[in-house]
């Protein structure tokens, strides 16, 4: 049987929409090809056009473009996140990755940088493990 996780009593979160996992520093936004018919559909243009404009090759696979500035391209500071409802599985499971709760100091720190972590809902280990298994980051 496997070690319980250092969570085993769950973790909070809870969205409040500041955008700072959208905006910054550029990153990756890793989309598989669900994520891509999905968010073209949404956005109401042809697959390849949506490929073309909205995102890039990096690493032999496909992420979202970003602004200038370092922003997803799918952020506006006015109303935040434009696909929000066909988001992709990367960015509906943060702060869940684990990278971020592999020990509790990679906890600590994602609760500096995510208002939201450490706050609201109580989340159990188990639909934590499960967020974490969805995409490795």
């Amino acid at each position: 049987m496997s070690k319980d996780p250092w969570y085993r009593d769950g973790l909070r979160f809870e969205c409040t929409r500041c955008g700072q996992c959208c905006t910054g520093a550029p990153g990756f936004v890793w989309l598989n090809e669900e994520e891509m018919l999905t968010i073209a559909e949404y956005v109401g243009m042809p697959l390849e056009e949506f490929l073309a404009v909205h995102t890039r090759i990096a690493r032999q696979q496909r992420t979202l473009r970003e602004k200038a500035n370092g922003d997803c391209v799918f952020y506006d500071a006015s109303v935040g996140c434009t696909i929000y409802e066909v988001r992709p599985r990367q960015c509906r499971t943060w702060p869940f990755w684990e990278s971020n709760v592999r020990t509790p100091a990679d906890w600590q720190r994602t609760c500096e940088v995510c208002p939201g972590s450490g706050h609201g809902e109580l989340i159990p280990a188990e639909e934590i493990t499960r967020r974490v298994k969805i995409i490795r980051l």
